[in-house]
């Protein structure tokens, strides 16, 4: 029977029962499988897309406008009214509000203005005094602060000090 079939017909025949038998065993279970995947792939990116959870849009601008409050000062009666309150802190856990300088035009941009402080004192009181400032609201947001240690000369002996600056940030506008 094999001599009856012509030889040039049994090479693509032979191919086309393997490829048939290799597509059924496993060719069709790893493509219903990669579609399988790449559906519930798309559900999962459709689901986890935060932008349709209403709730969730809710308790981000609540928390963006809590970070904003913590920005906003008076500005106009920062110079008066805040800088009284911080020299009570300061004057309660025994440090002074030793400066409180001009504000420099070149940290003002049109929202914010950048406030420098100056305090003295020992370490832990003065730690007491930044910590005291970062909870306070209406003041503005702490940037930054910078111990140091200033050493005056003057008379017999230097006299040796430490000082926290500390540069307040607070927002100009109500726009944002």
């Amino acid at each position: 029977m094999l001599k009856q079939i012509k030889k040039p017909y049994l090479l693509p025949a032979g191919t086309a029962v393997l490829l048939l038998i290799c597509y059924q065993l496993a060719f069709k279970k790893t493509l219903a499988a990669w579609q399988v995947s790449r559906q519930l792939k798309a559900q999962v990116l459709q689901s986890a897309d935060l932008t349709y959870q209403p709730a969730y849009l809710e308790r981000k601008n609540a928390n963006l406008g809590r970070l904003l409050a913590r920005f906003r000062a008076d500005t106009l009666a920062f110079r008066s009214s805040v800088i009284s309150t911080l020299s009570a802190i300061a004057e309660k856990e025994h440090v002074k509000l030793s400066e409180v300088p001009l504000q420099n035009p070149q940290y003002h941009t049109d929202r914010f203005i950048i406030q420098k402080l100056s305090f003295e004192g020992d370490f832990f009181a003065l730690l007491k005094v930044l910590h005291q400032l970062e909870a306070m609201p209406g003041t503005g947001m702490v940037r930054s602060a910078d111990v140091r240690q200033v050493i005056l000369r003057g008379g017999n002996t230097p006299v040796k000090r430490l000082v926290l600056d500390v540069y307040i940030e607070v927002l100009t506008g109500t726009d944002l």
